[in-house]
C-alpha cells in the first residue's frame, strides 16, 4: 500500500480509560457515516506501543483500517493515548489533521473502577488504599510486559491537565474535544450530538437508545470506596483539577467537589 493511498483516522478517542470511551465507540459505529477501527478489542495502541508503532504507518492503516466501508470517517479507540507523552507527538506528526476526543470522569471515581477493573481480571489483590500507596514503586518497577499496560496506575491516570497539556501544546484547540462521562447517564443525546457535530456528520441522537454503560466494572463484587477514602484521593486531585479549569476554560463544568483544597 502506497503512502498515497492509506487510510487512516479521521478522529481518535484517546481516553480517559473507564470513563465511557466503550460507549463513544459503539455510538460512534453506529452511525452511517462513520467506521470504527476493528476489533475494539484489544485497542490498536498503536501510537502508545513501540513495537507497534516502529511497523510504520501502512501496517496501522493496513490492520485497522483498509478493511472498512470506503467513504466513511475513520476513526479508533486507544484509552492510553491520554497519558501517554510519545503519543501525543507521534499522532501529531503522523496525523496533523487528526481530531481529538477525550472522555474525562471524576478522578477518583475513575481511579476506583480502574482499581475494581484490576481486581476482577486478576490483576490485582491488594485493598485500595494500598494499592495507591504502591503505585509509583510498582510504576517504576513493572517487568517489560506490563510497560504498556500498566494494570496499577490508578491515580496517575487522572492527571488530566498534565495530560491534555501535552495535546493542547500540538493541536489546534478547535480540533480537540473535551467530554464528561457523567454526562452519558445524564444527558446521553446532547453527548452524542456534541460528538456528531464535532466531526462534522450528520446529527443521530436516536443512536444512542438502548445503550447503557458498556465494559462496566462489577462494582458489587467488591466493596464500595468509603468515603473519607474518596474524600481524601479528591484532595490529591485538587491543584491539578484546578489546573485543568484553567486550561479548558468556564465551558467545562469541573465535577462539584473536585477542585476542594
Amino acid at each position: 500500500m502506497s503512502d498515497q493511498a492509506l487510510r487512516l483516522p479521521d478522529f481518535i478517542v484517546g481516553g480517559a480509560a473507564r470513563s465511557g470511551t466503550t460507549w463513544l465507540y459503539e455510538v460512534a459505529d453506529a452511525h452511517p457515516e462513520i467506521a470504527m477501527a476493528k476489533p475494539p478489542r484489544p485497542e490498536p495502541k498503536f501510537f502508545f506501543v513501540d513495537p507497534l508503532y516502529e511497523r510504520g504507518l501502512a501496517y496501522y492503516a493496513e490492520t485497522w483500517f483498509a478493511p472498512l466501508p470506503r467513504g466513511s470517517r475513520l476513526g479508533e479507540k486507544s484509552t492510553a493515548y491520554l497519558e501517554s507523552p510519545d503519543a501525543a507527538r507521534r499522532i501529531r506528526a503522523a496525523l496533523p489533521d487528526v481530531r481529538m476526543v477525550f472522555l474525562l470522569r471524576h478522578p477518583a471515581d475513575r481511579a476506583y473502577s480502574n482499581y475494581v477493573w484490576s481486581r476482577q481480571n486478576g490483576h490485582e489483590t491488594e485493598e485500595f488504599e494500598r494499592a495507591l500507596a504502591l503505585e509509583e514503586e510498582r510504576e517504576r518497577t513493572a517487568p517489560p510486559e506490563q510497560r504498556f499496560v500498566r494494570p496499577f496506575a490508578y491515580f496517575s491516570r487522572g492527571l488530566y491537565a498534565s495530560h491534555l497539556a501535552r495535546y493542547f501544546a500540538v493541536f489546534p484547540r478547535e480540533r480537540i474535544l473535551i467530554l464528561r462521562y457523567e454526562d452519558i447517564a445524564a444527558r446521553p443525546r446532547e453527548v452524542a450530538l456534541e460528538f456528531q457535530r464535532f466531526l462534522g456528520v450528520a446529527e443521530r441522537p436516536d443512536l444512542v437508545a438502548g445503550r447503557g454503560p458498556v465494559n462496566a466494572s462489577n462494582h458489587d463484587a467488591v466493596d464500595p470506596m468509603p468515603r473519607d477514602v474518596r474524600e481524601a484521593l479528591t484532595r490529591r486531585y485538587a491543584a491539578e483539577n484546578r489546573r485543568l479549569c484553567e486550561l479548558l476554560g468556564p465551558g467545562f463544568a469541573l465535577w462539584d467537589d473536585a477542585a476542594a483544597r
